[in-house]
């Protein structure tokens, strides 16, 4: 601990000091010198966005539940704080104990988008760990990575020594067994050779890969015992789970300042371009009544006015009318209103948009994806033009003057007339609400740029270039100079650099590095993105950003995340991608047969229906 007068001084000098004093309501407590193990969850991006985090707060209570082993916490530090630091000398410490992360036993990061990754270097760099797994001794903390982006473990493998794949209540506790057991005992090597063995952890310094003469990946050779492909762990009974049963309620107001209750796990939608629900299938629910308790225990527990009910598409969850009907008539009366993150467009009921509202009129966002049918069918986002009208009507017909609509533009196959689709849907929208109630119905548009990712259907694709995306901009632009109509979008730049960083392999790690040292932080942040620093990176690295992000791969590729199984097969992936092509839709397995995707592999005792809702 080291909490002095030049620390005070620091703080005094920095924007939100909150995000760097901890003593928050329910941070855990613990003496730490009666614990085996000593582990910090760091989170690579600012304190108010990792404390907004579901899986961060998850896992901060699911450790501490152990006896042997204190979890602490740590977030990126905005750039002033990380200038305080290096000027002071002082190290990125915990905001527990306030200890320095080189002190830890292992360092766990929470790794939720790529353009977080110049922060784990910062992280570390701060705390006084080698930045590269190679120059660690036995006497360094573990570094330990998870979350989606670990699908495709490569471009940071050089930086990480071990990578948890999939979820992380059961395999975390297999790992910090592994730890307390051995920390001391083991060398380094010997301990990532017993972590190698762990169901879903992947160890990159026993995966060495070749390369072709043109660049392309030739295949990978493993050493040490390790497993030549990992598969994703996938916790199996969901609706047990009651972490966190405390969250940490944070100093500084975070985005999400709202009690979190995760419904359902997995989505079976099957939309093309959507990692998230492939690689968290299958879908497993909670029960109405297994809400319900989360719900009034953790309102007792933080206080908060709001809970949201939190899953990849809400609307699916298959209780979820009664869920919403009996938490307004609970604690409605008591002023906690009930919010969905996201509502599919078909899923929508009159019923269901009035329950919400009862409390508080919380905003409304829908996520149509594509402005044309035939967009809709490549991408299967399976709804039509009249369905979407039907929800947007239900929501002005019961007192919402402003709703959100999220598409994506650069989408395979788009064409600028699905583009101008986007206005035309708009405009009908917003066309019938005057006709039939008068109502000036206010739409903000948010229009992300298409990124290619792994484990997908179209992880073979190209992602349009900066330039056509730019282009795909204006046509946009152009297509929604309507009153009462506000438009955002991506910066092509930042989705150039997302798709590089998605689909690199370890190569990237090299520019990664550079770039970092160019002063590349908080990619993700508008004002702090620094272009320059990549594109040097990039020239210094001789790592071609087209190669990686705006080039088609043939089936028969090597893929640098070959060596992660996610539980869907290649092949059902290929016959995906192929549908898209000839415009063809796949319906929701819940609706009929099964598609055959491969998740029960992973879960074969599972396999009757309601698991993922196949007979």
């Amino acid at each position: 601990m080291f909490v002095t007068t030049e620390f005070d001084r620091i703080l005094g000098r920095v924007a939100k000091p909150g995000r760097y004093v901890g003593g928050e309501t329910n941070a855990v407590t613990k003496d730490p010198g009666s614990v085996a193990v000593r582990a910090a969850l760091a989170f690579p991006d600012v304190y108010e966005v990792g404390m907004s985090s579901l899986g961060f707060q998850i896992l901060y209570d699911c450790i501490n539940r152990r006896d042997d082993t204190y979890c602490e916490r740590v977030f990126a530090p905005w750039p002033d704080m990380e200038q305080a630091l290096r000027e002071s000398g002082m190290p990125l410490y915990t905001l527990e104990t306030f200890t320095p992360l080189r002190e830890m036993d292992i360092v766990g990061f929470s790794l939720g988008s790529e353009t977080t990754y110049t922060n784990v270097l910062t992280c570390l760099d701060l705390g006084g760990i080698p930045l590269l797994a190679s120059e660690r001794t036995d006497e360094h903390p573990l570094v330990v990575a998870g979350g989606h982006c670990a699908f495709n473990p490569e471009p940071m493998a050089p930086f990480v020594d071990a990578f948890v794949i999939g979820e992380g209540e059961e395999v975390v506790h297999e790992i910090l067994d592994v730890v307390a057991e051995s920390r001391r005992s083991l060398s380094r090597r010997d301990l990532l050779r017993r972590l190698a063995g762990i169901e879903g952890v992947y160890v990159p310094a026993f995966y060495e890969w070749k390369w072709n003469e043109d660049g392309t990946l030739a295949g990978w050779t493993v050493s040490d015992g390790a497993p030549r492909q990992v598969r994703k762990r996938v916790v199996r009974d969901f609706g047990s789970m009651d972490y966190p049963r405390s969250p940490v309620i944070p100093n500084v107001e975070a985005v999400h300042d709202r009690v979190a209750v995760e419904v359902m796990r997995g989505c079976t939608q099957g939309c093309r371009f959507c990692q998230a629900g492939i690689i968290t299938r299958p879908v497993r629910e909670r029960s109405v009544e297994q809400v319900r308790e989360r719900t009034e225990h953790l309102l007792g527990a933080t206080g908060y006015d709001e809970v949201s009910l939190v899953s990849l598409s809400t609307a699916d969850y298959t209780g979820v009318e009664c869920t919403v009907r009996q938490l307004t008539e609970q604690f409605g009366p008591g002023g906690v209103g009930v919010s969905l993150p996201s509502l599919r467009v078909d899923a929508f009921s009159v019923e269901l948009s009035a329950q919400i509202q009862k409390v508080r009129k919380t905003g409304l966002t829908f996520a149509p994806e594509a402005g044309t049918e035939r967009m809709r069918r490549v991408i299967n986002k399976n709804i039509s033009e009249e369905e979407i009208f039907a929800a947007t009507e239900a929501a002005w017909r019961h007192g919402w003057r402003r709703i959100k609509l999220y598409f994506m533009i650069g989408l395979p196959g788009e064409t600028d007339d699905d583009i101008r689709g986007i206005g035309r849907l708009v405009a009908e929208i917003q066309r019938r609400a005057r006709k039939g109630a008068g109502v000036r119905l206010e739409i903000s548009v948010g229009a992300s740029s298409f990124v290619p990712k792994p484990h997908t259907p179209f992880q073979w694709r190209a992602q349009a270039t900066p330039e056509e995306l730019k282009h795909k901009v204006e046509v946009l632009k152009d297509s929604l100079r309507l009153p009462g109509v506000k438009l955002s979008w991506d910066e092509p730049g930042e989705s150039q650099l997302e798709g590089v960083l998605a689909r690199g392999d370890r190569r990237v790690g090299a520019a990664i590095l550079e770039a970092w040292k160019n002063g590349a932080r908080f990619d993700s942040w508008h004002e702090c993105l620094n272009l320059d620093a990549w594109e040097k990176a990039f020239q210094h690295t001789g790592v071609s950003p087209a190669f990686y992000a705006n080039r088609a791969r043939p089936y028969s590729e090597v893929l640098p995340w070959d060596t992660i199984d996610s539980g869907v097969t290649k092949k059902y992936l290929m016959l995906e991608d192929q549908r898209a092509v000839i415009e063809a839709s796949t319906p929701d397995c819940r609706e009929g047969r099964c598609h055959g995707c491969g998740i029960f592999r992973l879960m074969p005792e599972h396999a009757v229906h309601g698991t993922c809702y196949h007979d």
